[in-house]
């Protein structure tokens, strides 16, 4: 049985003598929606202004007026709120339903965490009020400092960073600096394991310095033995990821970070899958000298959407003269924020700042709401939640999907499995895009790269077993779908708002902007 794009069954009309109907895109109630140029005119308003003669005063423009159209269309109240609704029902969202991207940790967001960040005070604060109007903030800055050093192991925080990869180039430029200050620019070379997070190679690019790999043992972990073997001097660290991208937990870390030392250089750990860990390892008994925390991961601020994020880096004692500015520091009864005139002797290795001020506040409360309601008990309890769904998802997959570390012990926080054992022609894509059709947003997948056409999925600590369950059947369903061969799931999804489009063209040649189809002249 094929479906169209409208969603409309050929056979719907089979015999029954009718005209076929008009296709209108639409989808039961899941409508067809144009864009907002092609909804309204640019010739209209969708609100009408008196003239100004009629109103007998004068404009204030002083000779400033428009001589051309201004190219927007004008759009009814209706129009508008209908057209931003309807938008709004073809995204999908954790409050919809699980949301199992793997290596994202997408996870509930508390709405206490949002009541605290709207409050007065922290939703209204402005980054250039004088320091005592803003004490309140500051000590929420202060306090969340404390709690991610504690929660580490670590000696010190940067707080500016925005987001993860962000908080990666920061502990990349910490060490750059830490080097110079050595006198050892010559070291050129960071290592990166092939488990490591996707952003760790492009960072240290950026900054400066040559990437090289290390390879990945049959058990999915960093080959130590070739990590030791390629330490020298012109080795600057290793950009490390614990628990590593394919959900494992790299046991010789410490090995590892030691070797590092020894050979004179640091040690960087991805802190995005934190979230595993959190209240039961701390990196900084590891060896490890600096690590980014993604606050929209581990203490659940808002997710996506291109922002707003936060990305602390953790910086150990080697490193924290080096780290950036500002910070804020107590001062007796009050709290201070250090700056390049106030940093003093005690900070005057910094390499700079990383931003024109000092982070993101509504991330700040949300992520110390987050810490203090669940106390040390509950985030320890967040880390074996999330490992246990995981497995539990590993575990519950077994015979439908090839999971290449199932015998690698347990997994971390995400299970990953591969397209080793579906059907001839059949790829992950069409799991992932079967899946839509079930009424789930699909994991991530071909990545990691060490694994051929990886799936990789993330639970996290949110989702009962109930709603594992669910997903866990409607996974399994497509899985067996893909292993019988059945030819629809190769233009699946039938259901979405879109059918299956052609990604290489849409990554390569995205239409991005919207331009009138000029009107077709009559010959002359």
């Amino acid at each position: 049985m094929s479906i169209n794009q409208s969603g409309w069954r050929p056979e719907m009309n089979a015999g029954t003598g009718n005209a076929a109907p008009t296709f209108t895109g639409n989808k039961a109630l899941m409508l067809e929606e144009a864009l907002i140029f092609e909804i309204g005119s640019t010739e209209t308003t969708g609100v009408d202004f008196a003239d100004e003669a009629d109103l007998g005063v004068s404009n204030k423009l002083g000779g400033l007026f428009r001589d051309a159209a201004i190219g927007l269309p004008g759009l009814a109240e209706p129009e508008a709120v209908r057209h931003y609704t309807r938008l709004s029902r073809q995204n999908y969202a954790i409050d919809l339903g699980l949301f199992p991207l793997g290596s994202c940790t997408m996870k509930h967001n508390p709405r206490l965490n949002e009541k605290m960040a709207r409050l007065p005070g922290f939703s209204d604060v402005h980054p250039l009020a004088p320091v005592d109007t803003v004490q309140g903030a500051l000590e929420v800055i202060h306090q969340l400092s404390h709690w991610l050093v504690t929660l580490t192991g670590m000696t010190s925080v940067a707080m500016s960073p925005k987001a993860g990869a962000h908080g990666e180039l920061c502990g990349i430029l910490a060490i750059k600096a830490a080097l110079a200050k050595r006198g050892e620019v010559d070291r050129k070379v960071i290592l990166v394991p092939e488990s490591a997070h996707g952003t760790n190679p492009a960072t240290a690019a950026f900054a400066g310095f040559k990437v090289e790999d290390i390879p990945a043992t049959a058990d999915g972990r960093v080959d130590t033995s070739a990590l030791t073997a390629r330490l020298g001097p012109d080795v600057a660290g290793v950009m490390i990821t614990n628990p590593n991208t394919c959900g494992l937990f790299e046991r010789d870390l410490k090995t590892i970070s030691d070797a590092v030392h020894a050979a004179g250089g640091y040690v960087y750990c991805d802190g995005a899958n934190f979230n595993a860990i959190v209240g039961r390892v701390r990196p900084g008994d590891l060896g490890v000298d600096a690590m980014h925390i993604n606050l929209h991961k581990t203490f659940s601020t808002p997710h996506g959407g291109g922002g707003p994020g936060s990305g602390p880096v953790v910086f150990s004692e080697a490193l924290t003269p080096f780290a950036p500015l500002p910070f804020v520091e107590r001062q007796g009864d009050q709290f201070v924020l250090v700056e390049e005139e106030t940093a003093g002797e005690h900070h005057a290795g910094s390499f700079g700042r990383m931003v024109a001020f000092h982070g993101q506040m509504g991330m700040f409360t949300r992520a110390l709401t987050y810490i203090l309601s669940h106390g040390a008990d509950g985030l320890r309890q967040v880390a074996e939640d999330a490992v246990l769904n995981a497995n539990y998802v590993l575990r519950s997959l077994e015979g439908s999907l090839d999971a290449p570390f199932a015998g690698s012990g347990p997994c971390m926080h995400e299970a990953i499995f591969s397209d080793a054992n579906l059907a001839e022609g059949f790829s992950t894509l069409d799991v992932a895009k079967g899946l839509i059709d079930e009424g789930f947003h699909p994991m991530t997948v071909y990545f990691p790269l060490v694994v051929h056409g990886a799936m990789l999925v993330e639970p996290t600590e949110t989702e009962s077993k109930a709603a594992l369950d669910q997903f866990i059947g409607a996974l399994r369903s497509v899985a067996e779908r893909a292993k019988a061969g059945d030819v629809s799931l190769k233009s699946a999804p039938h259901f979405a708002p879109r059918s299956r489009l052609d990604e290489t063209l849409a990554a390569r040649k995205p239409v991005l902007v919207w331009k009138d189809t000029p009107l077709a002249q009559a010959a002359e």
